[in-house]
């Protein structure tokens, strides 16, 4: 849920010069048993996450951390009532590591805050980015960005 499904959300009251730093958005994620949020990023928004139902593992990459470091991944498996926070930007992942079905709640800090899931931007553009650029990107063979290109497509149904 952001401002353009509940315009009652639109700045709070509050000024339009302040809408980007006070706004919100609610998601509610159910989760089929072993289903997953795919690694994606809120570019306008810090999330936080709470487990209402099922056991989720999640996690996020901090990335270009520094001189000499390497990105590191933080995980940890979530329970019902566990919270966590994934700070704007990051890269980030929620998935279903129980046999049962998982609910989650997902506050965000920004009533429009974005989202990039990373596999579809990357391997579903239109038009595609070069085979070239992606291969070497990944070090892997073309054939194999051939696949994973041709792995994404959109049902307007």
């Amino acid at each position: 849920m952001n401002v353009n499904s509940l315009p009652g959300l639109n700045t709070l009251g509050i000024s339009l010069a302040r809408i980007d730093t006070l706004g919100i958005s609610l998601a509610r994620i159910d989760f089929a048993p072993y289903g997953l949020n795919p690694p994606h990023t809120h570019p306008r928004g810090t999330e936080v996450l709470a487990v209402l139902e099922g056991t989720l593992y999640v996690g996020f990459v901090l990335s270009n951390p520094g001189p000499n470091m390497k990105n590191k991944l933080f995980t940890k498996i979530l329970h019902p009532g566990d919270v966590f926070v994934f700070s704007i930007g990051l890269i980030h992942f929620q998935f279903n590591v129980g046999k049962t079905k998982a609910v989650a709640f997902a506050g965000l800090s920004n009533q429009n805050p974005g989202v990039i899931t990373i596999a579809n931007a990357v391997f579903g553009s239109d038009p595609p980015i070069n085979d070239d650029v992606l291969a070497k990107a990944f070090q892997v063979d073309k054939k194999v960005v051939d696949y994973l290109q041709s792995q994404f497509w959109w049902d307007n149904n």
